[in-house]
């Protein structure tokens, strides 16, 4: 049964809002359980220190899409917490890039000193809900970086909101955003994303070139999609090798330049009189099937290591709250005085 629950919360002193005015929260849950236990969530979550910010559902899935490729490249770079590999990936040996590339170190820089995933979950642990942790932990288990998406050149923030959420769906936890020309203009966002941006990997790129060059040496096998002759069924490509799905823009498709460099044309065959599917839907298409087909050649798509998981979930568990960093450089600073006190 579909419940209503309707909550106005007064401010109290101790308490940041946006308003004087009461705060109305209103959501529809299947139980009165499941209600008492987001609505909670919500508060608790951000209850941490003497300040607490309340933010209403349609903040918490703001879509920050366009704020994030435009106006503020640099907070990409900050969405991500713990510390990153060499962006070519030279580190690692060929066998190793033939198999998969992961981009985290095993620690987290706070201030002057550093945590290991281990200690930023002990460290968030106490902050973080229950049901909140198990979605966590689910997600990090389906998430891989053996497939990535590389968007190129679209002109509407809708369509890379859109692909943005449907790789986040799909537990593909890395992609790339290749720039349009500086001639065109990006069109309105139409925040369809729900927030999946703040939970995926994402690099931005100022050409082609350098993209690809990046992801060759990270191991990915370049994909682009394309309805030339040459071009694969999606259907008979094998996708358990790492692959970069590329998708091009609304208007031209791929570039010359980005055909020229790939290493497999690869195409959705179409069945009606269109030859072609909206550039959002064909980038969820493409990464449905290679999910599918992964998980029918390796019984799973989810391939990370147990260390791997470890360092993903550290990362997620920074990201879910704007106070995550704080508690992280506090509990570094206790550890720092209790090793202090040993001596």
């Amino acid at each position: 049964m579909l419940r209503h629950f309707s909550v106005s919360i007064l401010p109290r002193p101790g308490m940041r809002t946006n308003s004087h005015m009461p705060l109305s929260i209103s959501r529809s849950f299947g139980s009165a359980t499941r209600a008492i236990a987001s609505n909670i969530s919500d508060c608790a979550e951000g209850n941490v220190g003497h300040s607490v910010n309340l933010e209403t559902p349609q903040d918490l899935c703001e879509d920050r899409v366009e704020e994030l490729l435009i106006k503020n490249r640099d907070d990409i770079s900050r969405l991500m917490k713990m510390e990153r590999r060499l962006e070519n990936g030279d580190e690692f040996s060929d066998v190793e890039r033939r198999e998969r590339w992961f981009p985290y170190l095993d620690q987290c820089k706070v201030e002057d000193a550093y945590l290991s995933s281990s200690e930023v979950l002990e460290a968030m642990n106490p902050f973080i809900m229950d049901a909140r942790k198990e979605k966590f932990s689910n997600t990090v288990n389906n998430r891989s970086y053996s497939v990535c998406l590389v968007v190129e050149g679209l002109t509407d923030f809708g369509n890379v909101s859109a692909a943005f959420r449907s790789a986040d769906a799909l537990g593909i936890q890395s992609v790339h955003v290749v720039s349009p020309d500086s001639s065109r203009r990006y069109r309105d966002n139409r925040h369809v994303s729900m927030g999946a941006e703040k939970w995926l990997d994402i690099e931005l790129w100022n050409s082609i070139s350098e993209c690809f060059g990046v992801l060759k040496a990270r191991g990915y096998r370049i994909a682009t999609t394309h309805l030339g002759m040459d071009a694969v069924s999606v259907y008979d490509v094998d996708w358990s090798c790492p692959t970069a799905i590329v998708v091009g823009n609304e208007l031209h498709g791929i570039s010359d330049q980005a055909l020229e460099l790939s290493d497999l044309h690869c195409c959705i065959p179409m069945r009606g009189m269109v030859d072609s599917f909206n550039v959002s839907v064909a980038a969820g298409l493409l990464m449905h099937q290679a999910v599918c087909d992964r998980i029918s050649r390796m019984g799973c798509h989810g391939d990370l290591t147990t260390d791997e998981r470890q360092i993903l979930l550290a990362e997620f568990y920074l990201r879910h709250n704007k106070n995550s960093t704080r508690i992280a450089n506090e509990f570094s600073k206790r550890k720092l005085l209790s090793m202090q006190s040993k001596l």
